[in-house]
């Protein structure tokens, strides 16, 4: 299926990986990659080093595009925006702040830039600073969300910006593929299916839990602390959101007590400490899949659902 972002990036199928943070590694952005897709490593995988031995890894695996994730709101950003530059990383996703610092140097190593954008304002705003597309994310995204859903978010900020805009957030399957490309995207991006992957490494409950989700199986908590967060409903997020609730609890006692839970969830799968992010699409889940099958069933899907959009309208 070929779109703009395709041609831009080199690859086959419009299907980008989200660059979860602790879970998007080298195994999982590089089985992505092979599969046509764009696979990321996130930039939150353990410091810097860590993420040096990340890329040089996928590179091992394979000689198609990936890219990095970048967090920026993490206290290493600046460190890590130097260190795709000196990997000679060519695809540069960003969220959790503006990469307004180092666009410049970016675009002066020629590495394309897409950021993660919730509103309209913000995506004009990364259209300014030269971004080469961005990712218009929706509020059932699993992990960090804003306030407006994909489906009026996502043709709000395409008729805004003159750039390639991708959609994330409730992108499991081909049928949502296909809708988000008849609104006019050029590409998705999926986070919640490739936990699914065999070439995730997160918990093995993680996974378990997941493929039992039902279709109210997620929620958000932080939203009074400025940090909104969809992960699934477990005994972590519900004592969450009842400190939250709790006038008597301090803002800075729910945040400690949430400190190191996404990588107790990913991790060690612990389901009273941890946080298991994931997409209100977490009720489609039903079994593990490789990244090959999961990227294969989203484009056939959107594929078989565009070429008989005419009959659905007008057929008998």
């Amino acid at each position: 299926m070929r779109t703009k972002i395709t041609q831009i990036l080199g690859i086959q199928h419009p299907v980008f990986q989200g660059g979860m943070a602790w879970i998007a590694d080298a195994n999982l952005a590089a089985a992505v990659s092979e599969a046509g897709g764009l696979g990321l490593i996130s930039s939150i995988n353990g410091g810097v080093e860590a993420v040096r031995r990340e890329i040089r890894k996928a590179r091992e695996l394979t000689q198609k595009p990936f890219g990095v994730n970048i967090m920026l709101a993490a206290p290493d950003a600046a460190e890590i925006a130097d260190l795709v530059v000196e990997e000679g990383i060519g695809i540069v996703t960003t969220g959790a702040g503006s990469p307004a610092p180092y666009m410049e140097k970016w675009k002066a190593a020629g590495i394309k830039v897409i950021p993660v954008v919730a509103s309209v304002a913000y995506a004009l705003k990364m259209q300014e600073l030269g971004a080469t597309a961005v990712i218009a994310e929706g509020a059932e995204s699993g992990g960090h969300v804003g306030d407006t859903h994909t489906l009026a978010l996502l043709p709000q900020i395409i008729d805004a910006v003159q750039i390639p805009v991708l959609a994330a957030g409730g992108v499991f399957d081909g049928r949502a593929a296909a809708a988000m490309f008849i609104m006019g995207a050029a590409g998705v991006q999926v986070g919640t299916r490739f936990l699914l992957a065999r070439e995730c490494r997160v918990h093995p409950v993680y996974k378990e839990r997941l493929i039992k989700a039902s279709d109210i199986g997620t929620m958000v908590t932080g939203k009074s602390l400025g940090d909104a967060v969809r992960a699934l409903k477990t005994p972590f997020t519900k004592k969450f959101a009842a400190m939250e609730a709790d006038p008597a609890v301090s803002a800075d006692e729910v945040r400690a007590f949430g400190t190191g839970s996404l990588r107790k969830a990913v991790f060690d799968g612990n389901l009273a400490e941890g946080s298991f992010l994931a997409g209100e699409a977490a009720g489609l889940a039903k079994r593990e899949e490789s990244a090959q099958e999961i990227v294969n069933d989203i484009i056939s899907g959107a594929e078989a659902l565009l070429k008989t959009a005419p009959d659905l309208i007008y057929g008998e």
